[in-house]
């Protein structure tokens, strides 16, 4: 069984400082001044600062790693990473020759030092698919990105899903697999191809019959692959794209696993990719963010020098075809704080969500988080349009002013807090084109504030906004809304951060007239978490449309179906009551549902993953597909 405790998390030197929390826009770090919690914190990066490890990091990869050279990850970066992943890339990947002169034991202490995990944990592995298994050209895909259309609103036919209102009630499970190594789940699946291809904590995507589970072929990334998987099948040979936690980009060959290009988004060691690229006629775009907003916490630290981006490539090569920043001043000095370390800005704006499309007037769309430091720019916590031959950006809409927040906000540690000391109300969730009876097409997002906001395409004018949740650092819409035709469906947060709040929170799901930004219903979650630590009633993770159905799991470790006509629940699954048995030989584990990958429904059968094990939710290792009576 996968140990799901690792020897000290968590580990990571300066996010200890705020319980481990790299933030994104949905799951920024819950602050703390508990004096229990921060002894027990300072106790936990002491133990880890007297490893072995440490030594070896120091004499070999901290000249780079801290920051110093633009192209190299932070160190804290590098934490992200399984112990397994971190050696598997120093003894064969990128950092085998930087490593060649350390001992095969000195290697395994610079991973756990690195990682925060000790080395030695079982790992049981996928059984692998008979040859006669194979990746077919002729197969339907589950959809032609991340939000399924390019509008992104996650809409699934009855038929093509294969589920309804008349026999979700029938779903079983077929078959579950306990991924190796992971304590979250955060990638979507893509069905493709006759396959599963799905990321992984570790950094490896895999390939997986759909029938049974068992491994075609896999893919080694250079980290934590956090993004969804998407296909391209336009050119020579179908081609998969994703990212990882270090801002790498990759086409794969969907047949072989092979790697046909790769290239980093943006040099910033502190760069990443959460949302999933967005493949359109041949280019692929990706969306591009920043976990330097924790590293504030730390007073010496210069906060903060990221920018968001757009970056757009060719789909088959991988060569850049422009790049936009979300903040177009680049980074200065704009003073000191209080113990004289310097303040950079403007900074933040990063881009957390997948980017939709408008093919008629030939932009996309993206939502951006907040400033990181100080001065506040007019492009953070807003929607924007890009063109997608150039990448101008054709307007924008904030839907907060002067939203300038770090981690060092609210903690023992303030020094680094922007003025502002903003509310952090990114745009999370990504942004939905849809097709209204009276206003003709409007791109519509969920914030972290609990607001929606509905746009014109054309000129960013707003037409209507609605405030449906109370809001909050881990409150409002997290990683997005979906849409049934004219009805937008819109699941809440609202979990607690330590912050009080003029409203009550209103965790659950709630469905939305495009038109006028009317509630049409809302259903609200009770509190069943009882002891459970990490369990919370509201909804994280992104919702998906099958039929006549809103599907969406909750932190609480509950997937539930919803009637989208009156918001009733017709089936729920606690998948947290009991381990899974997984075709590896082991037990799934349950956990939260969180982050971007949404349930997916296919020919009769529903993919769902569970697990988050960050940000104060409940750990989890679980994908299962179930499977209705047709």
């Amino acid at each position: 069984m996968i140990s799901m405790v690792p020897m000290f998390k968590p580990a990571l030197f300066l996010l200890l400082t705020i319980f481990a929390a790299l933030a994104s826009a949905a799951d920024s770090p819950t602050p703390t001044t508990d004096p229990d919690s921060m002894q027990a914190i300072n106790a936990a990066r002491a133990a880890r600062e007297s490893l072995p490890g440490r030594a070896h990091y120091e004499k070999a990869c901290a000249v780079c790693h801290n920051g110093n050279v633009a192209k190299a990850p932070h160190r804290d970066m590098v934490g992200l990473l399984t112990v397994d992943a971190i050696l598997n890339i120093i003894e064969n990947g990128i950092m085998k020759e930087q490593a060649s002169s350390f001992t095969a034991k000195e290697r395994i202490e610079l991973a756990e030092y690195l990682s925060g995990e000790e080395l030695g944990q079982v790992r049981h592995t996928i059984p692998s698919c008979p040859k006669t298994i194979a990746y077919k050209e002729s197969a339907a895909t589950s959809g032609s990105n991340w939000g399924i259309q390019p509008a992104n609103t996650r809409t699934i036919s009855a038929s093509a899903g294969g589920i309804s209102s008349e026999n979700v009630s029938s779903l079983k499970p077929k078959w579950t697999l306990a991924m190796p190594g992971a304590s979250r789940m955060r990638s979507q699946p893509l069905l493709a191809g006759g396959l599963i291809f799905l990321g992984s904590h570790s950094g490896i995507v895999h390939a997986l019959d759909q029938d049974t589970g068992c491994e075609v072929w896999s893919f080694q990334a250079s980290g934590e692959v956090r993004t969804g998987i998407v296909l391209d099948d336009s050119g020579k040979a179908p081609l998969l794209y994703f990212g990882d936690v270090l801002a790498n980009v990759y086409g794969v060959d969907a047949r072989s696993g092979e790697l046909v290009w790769r290239m980093r988004a943006d040099d910033h060691p502190n760069a990443t990719i959460t949302g999933t690229p967005t493949p359109y006629k041949g280019a692929v775009f990706v969306p591009v963010s920043s976990l330097e907003v924790s590293l504030a916490a730390n007073p010496q630290y210069e906060c903060c020098t990221f920018r968001g981006s757009v970056v757009a490539l060719d789909g088959q090569t991988g060569a850049l075809n422009w790049k936009t920043y979300t903040i177009p001043d680049e980074p200065r000095v704009t003073g000191k704080n209080p113990i004289g370390t310097n303040i950079i800005g403007p900074s933040g704006a990063v881009v957390w969500n997948s980017p939709s499309i408008d093919s008629k007037n030939n932009q996309l769309f993206i939502g951006t988080g907040e400033n990181m430091s100080s001065p506040a720019s007019l492009t953070s916590d807003a929607m924007i349009a890009m063109d997608l031959t150039t990448g101008k950006i054709n307007w924008v809409f904030q839907a907060t002013e002067n939203d300038v927040w770090n981690a060092a906000c609210d903690t023992d540690f303030p020094e680094n807090c922007p003025v502002e000391n903003g509310p952090d109300f990114d745009f999370g969730g990504a942004t939905i084109v849809v097709e209204t009876t009276r206003h003709g097409r409007l791109v519509i997002a969920g914030q972290k504030s609990g607001f929606v906001h509905a746009i014109k395409p054309k000129s960013g004018e707003l037409v209507w906004q609605t405030r449906v949740g109370r809001g909050g650092i881990q409150g409002g819409i997290h990683f997005g809304i979906a849409a049934s035709g004219e009805t937008l469906l819109v699941p809440i947060s609202d979990m607690g951060d330590g912050r009080s709040y003029p409203t009550p929170d209103k965790p659950g799901m709630n469905a939305l007239d495009a038109n006028s930004g009317e509630i049409l219903w809302t259903t609200l979650h009770e509190d069943n978490c009882g002891e459970r630590a990490g369990c919370d009633p509201g909804i994280s993770q992104v919702v998906t449309v099958i039929g006549d159905l809103v599907i969406g799991g909750a932190m609480d470790g509950a997937i539930r179906a919803y009637s989208i006509e009156d918001g009733k629940v017709v089936w729920e699954m606690d998948v947290t009551t009991a381990p899974h048995p997984s075709i590896t030989g082991d037990v799934a584990l349950g956990g939260s549902f969180g982050g971007a990958a949404g349930p997916i429904a296919f020919d009769g059968k529903l993919f769902i993953s569970a697990g988050y094990g960050i940000y104060n939710h409940m750990p989890g290792n679980l994908f299962m597909v179930l499977e209705a009576t047709r």
